[in-house]
């Protein structure tokens, strides 16, 4: 198999870390860069003691030491702004990028909504945006990739199948997200410590996270009008997962039963995307540490409404490994492979 040569742009972050981590597994990639500007001249053992048995990792670099011309592919895993500044400097390699920078549209709701002018505007229009279950077609030919955030990635898998056959009205729908500490990232900050995370749960950017624009935009193009979505996120005492429970607005003459039958019809081959049995309850611990989403569907005791629900890990399926599958696509590797590890449980 010919391997591609993979380089790393903020390596030593969570989403970067657990890039490395999923790439040292599959059989067609190559580690020929790690870039961290910080930690440069470290190694990734030197930080994170798990690789401590990975043999042949690169060493830490910064990036004006490394010919990023020379990957394949560059994984983008810095903030929104310095990732755009970087990656639009690129000639021939394809771009992962799994900061916010290539998620919306519109330069200026970016502007609006990260409150710094967008780095590179003229990309835009040639991001992919990947949803990798409804992008799948778009991969192949991709030049950049905008995976999209962790919040986003769940509820858009529970509700792009019902938005597009009008199985839901657009007004009136309400994300309750939960998400282990991880999402907010490594930085050290008060908030994220272990004496204000810790046998507590917190709602945080109420009314305003950054992920809602982006919610909105892929919405309303399945819905084909504006929508505004209800988000509210929540930072619970784990290390990894996302859980949203999503209250939506049934269409004249719709059950809850039909949304089962639509995300069944829909997410039946796909070998991420697991519909779970009638009752049964997504939970976290289904899925940490793999590269699955599950959803079920609840009839709510408010007439005209259902509740949908969906776990993923936030740092594989919300992130990293969703980057490495819309890479497989790219090169025209099977979507499963290097990603085919089963959640870790307990």
């Amino acid at each position: 198999m010919e391997r591609i040569r993979i380089a790393v742009l903020g390596a030593s972050g969570y989403t970067g870390a657990d890039l490395v981590r999923l790439a040292l597994a599959h059989p067609a990639i190559e580690i020929a860069a790690l870039v961290a500007n910080q930690k440069a001249g470290q190694r990734m053992s030197d930080i994170w003691p798990h690789f401590m048995g990975a043999g042949g990792l690169p060493p830490l670099a910064r990036a004006d030491a490394v010919d990023l011309g020379r990957a394949d592919v560059v994984f983008g895993c810095l903030p929104h702004g310095a990732s755009a500044e970087l990656l639009a400097g690129l000639g021939a390699a394809r771009i992962i990028d799994l900061s916010a920078d290539f998620r919306l549209d519109d330069a200026g709701i970016y502007a609006e909504w990260y409150g710094v002018t967008h780095p590179a505007p003229h990309l835009l229009g040639e991001a992919v945006y990947g949803l990798t279950e409804h992008a799948r077609d778009h991969l192949p030919g991709a030049r950049l990739v905008a995976c999209p955030g962790c919040y986003p990635t769940a509820a858009l898998l529970a509700l792009l199948p019902l938005a597009r056959e009008r199985l839901i009205a657009p007004e009136g729908i309400a994300i309750f997200a939960l998400s282990g500490v991880s999402g907010a990232g490594r930085s050290l900050r008060e908030p994220n410590l272990f004496c204000e995370i810790a046998e507590g749960a917190a709602a945080y950017a109420v009314g305003r996270h950054r992920h809602m624009p982006e919610i909105e935009q892929e919405l309303g193009k399945a819905f084909g009008t504006a929508v505004r979505v209800s988000f509210t996120p929540h930072l619970v005492p784990m290390n990894r997962g996302e859980l949203e429970t999503i209250s939506v607005p049934l269409a004249p003459g719709v059950s809850s039963a039909d949304l089962r039958a639509a995300l069944d019809e829909r997410y039946a081959t796909e070998p991420f995307v697991q519909l779970l049995a009638p009752g049964i309850h997504p939970a976290t611990r289904m899925v940490r540490g793999s590269n699955l989403c599950v959803l079920n569907v609840f009839e709510d005791r408010i007439p005209g409404r259902a509740l949908v629900v969906a776990a993923i890990d936030n740092l594989v399926k919300g992130s990293s490994g969703q980057a490495i599958q819309n890479m497989n696509l790219m090169f025209g590797l099977p979507e499963t492979i290097g990603l085919e590890a089963v959640p870790l449980f307990p």
